[in-house]
């Protein structure tokens, strides 16, 4: 992943019990990269999850992170970020030295060339669509710091970047999380109507006393966690596609179109791997281009009113892989290389206001 600018100087600590067969231990410590000093108040989180922590004054740090895989992040303030996969099949210290982080030339020439004034005003309704998303979740959520966004756009690319000066705080009232959002950068190319963002999210489960409340976000948490990327790589992971409402097909470019072809055998195709001795799924598709068909619900109306030419009885996802570049997948739906898959289609539309942390679980 790459680096972020972060000011951020407290996270909650994981209150989680576990059982001890269901989660593994992460311990470390955090230094100055310069001075060798332990850095107490450092955050140290499992990005896209409720579990984060930080370090004591000796700089240690102790996560208990359900089974699985995990990008760990490692920031403290004007400090570089770091991260580190972790799973349950790793059992060492580890050991994090963050560098300050320097302002570069890049930096300060975008900063003087290109910055939009009132940037928000001209670009945020925009931004929103493209960064939350445009479900009838997103009309929940809330950006409470928009102050902390800069717009760059350079007319010469026809390009747009967003930049945070702090971490984005979302509230999605919907599904009931506040979210940290540590945007490392949003990029818009207009010339293809693409948009690209990174960064590293931290969930945070709202708290209410209400039951109804609580029974509210519960349901409304299933039904984004159905059909959703999180439940189909589980699902992967489990040889559980067709109980789950999957269809796998490859697509193949024919005369400037993709053509649909069926599989008698999903996982013959994907090339499953799950050896005994380890603890990840590998999945290497015969063919790049893989679309995955959600049989239990349709589409919403938004959805096929924005996208006519999409299919409208089942959602319809696709996985574009990398030529030579496997995945790995862990039993919790983490997946990695993330970078090397892209994804399009109704999951690409979902974006952040449906976002679930890998340690949800279904009740």
């Amino acid at each position: 992943m790459k680096r972020i600018i972060l000011i951020a100087t407290f996270f909650f600590a994981c209150q989680l019990l576990f059982s001890q067969a269901n989660y593994f231990i992460v311990k470390g410590k955090v230094l100055d990269a310069s001075t060798h000093a332990p850095m107490q108040g450092a955050s140290v989180f499992a990005e896209n999850t409720t579990l984060g922590t930080a370090t004591d004054q000796e700089g240690n740090f102790t996560l208990y992170l359900p089974n699985g895989g995990y990008d760990l992040i490692v920031s403290f303030t004007s400090f570089t970020t770091q991260s580190a996969r972790v799973t349950n099949a790793d059992n060492k210290e580890m050991l994090f030295e963050l560098a300050p982080k320097e302002k570069t030339l890049q930096d300060f020439s975008i900063t003087t060339s290109n910055e939009v004034k009132n940037g928000w005003e001209k670009y945020g309704k925009f931004f929103l669509e493209e960064f939350i998303g445009k479900t009838s979740n997103a009309d929940s959520c809330v950006i409470q710091n928009p102050e902390s966004l800069t717009f760059y756009y350079s007319k010469r690319k026809n390009r747009l970047k967003v930049l945070a000066k702090d971490p984005v705080l979302i509230i999605n009232k919907y599904l009931g999380y506040q979210i940290r959002y540590e945007l490392d950068s949003f990029v818009h190319e207009y010339n293809n109507e693409m948009s690209v963002y990174t960064g590293y999210p931290l969930f945070e489960a709202m708290k209410d006393s209400s039951e109804q409340q609580q029974l509210i976000w519960k349901n409304a948490r299933k039904k984004a966690y159905e059909g959703s990327e999180l439940q189909f790589m589980r699902s992967l992971y489990n040889m559980q596609l067709e109980e789950s409402g999957y269809e796998v097909q490859f697509l193949v470019a024919d005369k400037n179109k993709d053509t649909a072809i069926q599989l008698k055998n999903y996982y013959d195709a994907l090339n499953y791997d799950g050896q005994d001795s380890t603890d990840y799924v590998k999945i290497y598709p015969n063919q790049l281009k893989v679309g995955i068909l959600y049989k239990n619900e349709k589409p919403t109306e938004k959805y096929i009113t924005e996208n006519p030419a999409e299919p409208y009885l089942f959602q319809f996802s696709i996985l574009n892989f990398q030529l030579n570049q496997p995945i790995y997948i862990l039993e919790n739906g983490y997946f990695y290389d993330q970078n090397d898959i892209s994804i399009s289609g109704y999951w690409s539309w979902e974006k952040i206001a449906n976002a679930l942390p890998y340690d949800y679980q279904e009740e």
